[in-house]
Order: structure tokens, then C-alpha cells, then sequence
């Protein structure tokens, strides 16, 4: 009996050995690396990601397909990615970003800063890449004298800031006669009175006059933009998802008028302005789809990791919107394709 005790002794200790093997050599879950050196996107891990856009219009919808084409390009059927949009609606940003935390989806993206600011009250865990955000700490309601570039949470991503100085100074270039100057933004827009106070600072140093106009909807966009025109020489547009969306009824009224519009992007200046100094949103949306792959493959902290800019800029106009206006182009500024 004893000599059987010990060989059933044996034979459970070389059970556990084995076991204990075959735990060193299985992969791990995460973004671990296993031991025949395959990471965890090689595993036959599908990563969930879902997609938060505020609104549809050429210039997120720019930047949500850069970074689809981001990471379906470094993970090719290992990344599943439902775009969902809010149709303008803060709120339902919030209640998409709530479905996306009870799915447990690996990682949020967030396309206008009502999606980034849904998101990251949402949660703090799972890993939120912003794009087509102008200014983060404004976004993120993080004090500027705390502003290290980073977020230092759970938030990361790309901003589609334009030099602000360098938009004052192509309406002194093209208007340097201008008197006065009109804002139109959406007062409910946080980002666009950082655009506004910066432009402001801008073009009263050099004398101009500038005045605010905001609206809050569509019920008084008209309205707004009859005053603005009254009023001002020169109008200007901040990057601003209502002013993309209303962009027509804006032209509607100051195209007649003769008041010409610059705009903070192209896809507003298709629609009302007649120059604008750009960036290309496809590219930002491609940079915040490769940060995401850092993040979901290769283990990369969001809150380390610095926002990312655009570093090309671009001066373009519409030729036929300037021509009605009788608006001089320089050489150097490009044709929007209508």
C-alpha cells in the first residue's frame, strides 16, 4: 500500500511539472509577447473599436476613414470597426459611448471633442484616440498651466488646429483694407471661443475691429448671419461642426450681401467661405489610427503619449465663389475642387 502511495506521488508531481510547462509556453492574453515570439495580434485576436463621430460632413468624415484604413492597413481582419453617428447630438454621443463601455470594446475613437468629451466621461479605463480636436485642454477641461502635451490619462489622439495667427493674416492679406471683422461660431462649441479668442487677440493687434456673433442652433443661424453681414466687412469661421453643417445657409446670406467668408477648413469653405488655410483631415485621422495600433498591439500608454498635429498646411479658396466676390487670389494659394 505504502509503495503504491508513492508512485501515485510521483505521477501527480509530474502532472503538475507538466502543467506548469505548458503554462510557460502558451501565449498570454494582452499584447504579451509568447514564446515562439508571436504578439497577440498574430493570435487570432480580433480588436473591437468602436467609432464615435459627432456629425457627417467632408471633413470627419475625412478623418474617420484615415483611421480605418490606419489600422485595417497594419491589422488587416484582426480589428473590427463600428463607426457610429450622432447626427450632431452631444447627447447621443454620450449614450454611444455608454453602449461601447457595456460591449467592453478594446479601444474608443472619438471624432469631434462632443464625441472625446462623451468618451472619456464614459470611462477611464479603456483606452479613448480623439481626432479633429482643436484644442485638448479646452476639450478635456484640463487648466492650461497643466497642459504638458500629454493628457495623462486614458485619452490620446490628434488635433486639427491650424496656426491661428496665420488665419488673421491671410484676411489682412487678402483684405488689408478690412475695418471690422465678424465671428460666427456656435456659442455651444468650447473649441471654437479658443479659436475665436485667439483670432480675436490677432486681429485687433493690428488694429481690426472684431465682432462675435454665435449661435446656438439652426433656429437662429439666419438670423445671426443678416446681422453679420450688416455689420462687418469681412467675415471668418473657426473650425466648427455647426458652422459645417449650416454652412449653406451662411452663403445663402452673405454671398449676395458681398461679404466674403474665410474659413478655418476646407470642407467650410466649400460650402461658404471663399479661402481658407487648411489641413488635410485624412491625414490626422491616419495618425490617430496608427497611435491606436500602439496602443491595442503594442501595449502604448494613452496618457504618455503626445498629441498629435498636422504639419503640412495648405492656403486654397474657391475660384468661383472669389470671382463672384471679386476677390484677389495670390499665385500661392490652391483651387478647391467643387
Amino acid at each position: 500500500m505504502k509503495r503504491f502511495v508513492k508512485i501515485l506521488s510521483v505521477v501527480m508531481c509530474l502532472a503538475m511539472l507538466c502543467t506548469a510547462f505548458a503554462g510557460c509556453g502558451g501565449k498570454a492574453d494582452g499584447n504579451t509577447t509568447a514564446a515562439d515570439g508571436a504578439t497577440a495580434a498574430d493570435s487570432g485576436k480580433v480588436y473591437n473599436v468602436g467609432v464615435i463621430q459627432l456629425t457627417q460632413h467632408i471633413a470627419l468624415d475625412a478623418a474617420t476613414q484615415g483611421f480605418k484604413d490606419a489600422l485595417t492597413e497594419k491589422l488587416g481582419d484582426k480589428v473590427s470597426i463600428n463607426v457610429q453617428n450622432a447626427a450632431g447630438e452631444p447627447a447621443t454621443c454620450a449614450t454611444m459611448a455608454q453602449q461601447f463601455v457595456a460591449n467592453g470594446v478594446d479601444l474608443i475613437m472619438a471624432n469631434a471633442s462632443p464625441a472625446l468629451s462623451a468618451a472619456a466621461s464614459a470611462t477611464a479605463d479603456i483606452p479613448i484616440v480623439a481626432t479633429s480636436i482643436t484644442d485638448y485642454p479646452t476639450a478635456l477641461d484640463i487648466p492650461a498651466a497643466d497642459w504638458t502635451g500629454k493628457t495623462g490619462f486614458n485619452v490620446t489622439g490628434t488635433s486639427d488646429l491650424a496656426p491661428l495667427d496665420q488665419q488673421a493674416e491671410m484676411i489682412l492679406e487678402l483684405f488689408p483694407e478690412v475695418k471690422t471683422v465678424g465671428i460666427i461660431y456656435c456659442s455651444g462649441e468650447a473649441n471654437s471661443k479658443y479659436q475665436v479668442e485667439a483670432v480675436t487677440k490677432a486681429l485687433t493687434e493690428k488694429g481690426v475691429t472684431v465682432k462675435d456673433y454665435s449661435f446656438a442652433d439652426s433656429n437662429d443661424i439666419a438670423a445671426v448671419t443678416t446681422k453679420a453681414v450688416a455689420e462687418c466687412d469681412v467675415l471668418y469661421s473657426p473650425t466648427d461642426n455647426k458652422v459645417a453643417d449650416f454652412g449653406e445657409t451662411i452663403n445663402n446670406i452673405a454671398e449676395p450681401a458681398g461679404i466674403p467668408l474665410i474659413a478655418g477648413e476646407e470642407g467650410i469653405c466649400k460650402k461658404c467661405g471663399v479661402a481658407t488655410l487648411s489641413i488635410d483631415y485624412y491625414d490626422i485621422g491616419y495618425e490617430a489610427g496608427l497611435m491606436a495600433y500602439e496602443i491595442l498591439v503594442n501595449g502604448a500608454n494613452p496618457g504618455d503619449m503626445e498629441i498629435g498635429y498636422a504639419k503640412e498646411f495648405t492656403k486654397e479658396y474657391m475660384k468661383d465663389r472669389a470671382a463672384a466676390l471679386e476677390v484677389a487670389i495670390p499665385e500661392d494659394y490652391k483651387e478647391i475642387e467643387a
